[in-house]
């Protein structure tokens, strides 16, 4: 018997590319204020030197544009970044099943990694305490309780007071998500995002227990009464 549906934040209930597209947004109008350069260019700009790498793009962005800069202006950029509210939402299939869980009495958790700053905004955002019981940002814990760590899950269980085969968790990533189930028995379910991880490798091979393409599909795979 299902008494737990616990989720992943990013890719699974909210789409990571928004928010990035949000921070971006975020950031183009801060420099352009700055430097008086054309707000949709810098975000045009952003949004181009991420899709050729995620990494280290504000360096690059003043590199572009010849602006010389400090490791602190950089710093000064990521947490502002991080601590933006972010224009985001829940992707549509999320409340319908989440109200159709709450029917049937199922507690609702969320386990999310991300910088706690910046996942805490996620929250805020959607306004996930308005539906969740319970929420563990790992990163709270010690960047070492990150997904796969199975302390998280442990607390979990504690707070909902149920059993590890009473819980189901579902997430997106296939290197952190689902290796839970190897350490606990604790059904693992993978919701099939256009993600920025999707391309992941399974940690360990270790795989999910099903995979659905939309969360409607989550109540015909276990009975939750």
């Amino acid at each position: 018997m299902v008494k737990a549906v616990v989720f992943d934040l990013d890719d699974t209930l909210i789409s990571e590319k928004q928010y990035i597209k949000s921070g971006y947004k975020h950031i183009s109008e801060l420099l352009s204020n700055r430097f008086n350069r054309d707000e949709t260019e810098l975000y045009n700009l952003l949004i181009g030197i991420f899709s050729e790498s995620p990494l280290n793009v504000f360096n690059r962005l003043f590199d572009k544009l010849g602006i010389t800069y400090t490791q602190n202006d950089i710093l000064e950029l990521v947490e502002s970044y991080r601590n933006h509210l972010p224009s985001i939402e829940f992707f549509e299939d999320v409340i319908s099943c989440l109200e159709s869980l709450k029917k049937e009495r199922v507690k609702l958790g969320i386990i999310t990694d991300g910088y706690a700053d910046a996942q805490f905004q996620k929250l805020k955002a959607v306004k996930a305490t308005d539906y969740f019981d319970e929420i563990i940002v790992t990163d709270e814990l010690g960047r070492e309780y990150w997904k796969p760590h199975p302390k998280a899950f442990e607390m979990m269980k504690e707070k909902f007071n149920i059993e590890y085969n009473q819980m189901i968790y579902v997430g997106d990533n296939p290197e952190k998500d689902f290796y839970i189930s190897n350490i606990y028995p604790i059904k693992t379910i993978r919701i099939l995002r256009d993600g920025v991880y999707k391309e992941k490798c399974y940690l360990k091979n270790i795989r999910e227990t099903h995979s659905i393409n939309s969360l409607s599909e989550l109540n015909t795979f276990f009975k939750v009464k």
